[in-house]
């Protein structure tokens, strides 16, 4: 299996940007399915944004405009940059590695990696 470790997140007032980075090891994520998921205390894991196999991106509705998830086959690295940020971004953002075509929206199962998650405050 793929390693995962996200890293960039933090405090940030709303209006702001934040890019999160998910790097990969042990495999080359060009033949993964990427997806970037995120949990709210006290809420269930939701799926944000999502790039296949073949580059093809797919978003929540609440997210699509703001968010754009890109990878890099050069440094095995996928990226969440997100813009105009709301409170209600606010959660645990996770990295997600999938060795077959993306469904969207996917569920927790459909995925056999997970990062560890980083930390996305957005308060004023």
């Amino acid at each position: 299996q793929v390693q995962l470790v996200e890293s960039g997140g933090g405090l940030v007032q709303p209006g702001e940007s934040l890019s999160l980075s998910c790097a990969a090891a042990g495999r080359s994520i060009s033949n993964y399915a990427m997806a970037w998921a995120r949990q709210a205390p006290g809420k269930d894991r939701e799926f944000v944004a999502g790039i296949g196999i073949g580059g093809g991106t797919f978003y929540v509705n609440s997210v699509k405009g703001r968010f754009t998830i890109s990878r890099d086959h050069a440094k095995n690295t996928v990226s969440l940059q997100m813009n105009s940020l709301k409170p209600e971004d606010t959660g645990v953002y996770y990295c997600a590695a999938r060795s077959r075509l993306l469904r969207w929206p996917p569920t927790n199962a459909d995925f056999g990696s997970w990062g560890q998650g980083t930390q996305v405050t957005v308060s004023s």
